[in-house]
């Protein structure tokens, strides 16, 4: 069987997301590239490492076993270019970094532009998912650190407290519920909505109205947190943001800012990575700049998810 790393790192992405679409995304591949590597794999082997399903794809038992001797690979390619960076004086790094949309959006541009000034010869490739890919990506070795919720499994990853994000909805001052402080998802799932136009907070908050049994009736999708809090203060709609972003448009928009009170609403963010010592030297101090509390990571227990 001759595999290349490039198939690896395309079989475990596509493993991990459950998707060769995704798969393909993750690892900078073509759709039709993607597809015809992991069929070349599969042919070259005389084996089928594949189920293709309508929901997507999983592997086979030999499609487990190539799974587990890849993430060991990737493990041991991720501590060879620690070892490597050490000696690497005056090249340039570039750090994987994965982030929910509220960390992307508005807590991670203060905190990274201050580091990559004192660091000019380390780049940083940054890329939005949701929590639970995100913990499958850095389990996998295909992201160096990443910041997630605390509603995923995060087991065999360390980690330390990024932030806590807070969702809120916005609506206009004269909306019937604004005299409200707080308020319940389920009390406004039958309103008009802005939403986000894409990213891991949208595909949260339209998970959360599926569980509702509904669907919410998005008016329009907007880029930014700023143009959604724009469109509410003018009636278009409600928006649900991070509280950050609601209370900062506040002061400028004719908005009013309701906390959620749903548990899903405020979740606990945490800068996470396999392991520290498998890190780049650049990696672990990054690591230890997104970390709010200077404590010694642990590794955490595994966790139930929701």
């Amino acid at each position: 069987m001759r595999f290349d790393l490039t198939d690896l790192r395309l079989f475990l992405a596509v493993v991990d997301a459950g998707s060769i679409t995704h798969g393909a995304a993750d690892v900078g591949l073509s759709l039709p590239a993607a597809s015809e590597r992991l069929r070349d794999m599969e042919a070259n082997g005389s084996i089928r490492l594949l189920e293709r399903g309508r929901r997507g794809v999983r592997p086979t038992p030999a499609g487990e076993a190539l799974a587990h001797h890849a993430r060991l690979i990737q493990r041991q390619l991720a501590q060879m270019r620690g070892e490597l960076g050490e000696h690497a004086g005056g090249m340039r790094a570039t750090i994987r970094l994965l982030a929910n949309t509220a960390s992307m959006t508005e807590l991670l541009p203060k905190r990274l532009a201050a580091w990559l000034v004192e660091h000019p010869r380390v780049d940083i490739e940054l890329k939005e998912r949701q929590s639970i890919e995100i913990a499958k990506a850095v389990s996998a070795g295909l992201a160096d650190i990443g910041i997630l919720s605390d509603a995923v499994d995060t087991s065999g990853l360390i980690l330390q407290p990024f932030a806590t994000d807070r969702l809120a909805v916005v609506m206009p001052r004269d909306h019937k519920q604004a005299p409200a402080k707080r308020i319940a998802f389920a009390d406004i799932v039958h309103e008009h909505f802005i939403g986000l136009a894409g990213g891991a907070l949208k595909e949260h908050i339209d998970a959360q109205a599926a569980r509702l049994g509904t669907r919410l009736k998005t008016r329009v999708r907007m880029p930014t947190f700023e143009a959604i809090c724009e469109m509410a203060a003018g009636g278009v709609g409600l928006g649900i943001v991070p509280e950050i972003a609601a209370r900062r448009c506040s002061r400028s928009m004719g908005i009013t800012v309701l906390r959620l009170t749903d548990d899903w609403a405020t979740r606990r963010l945490s800068v996470c990575a396999r392991s520290l010592e498998d890190l780049p030297q650049p990696a672990r101090d990054l690591f230890q700049q997104l970390a709010t509390a200077k404590l010694r990571p642990t590794l955490v227990k595994p966790s139930r998810i929701e």
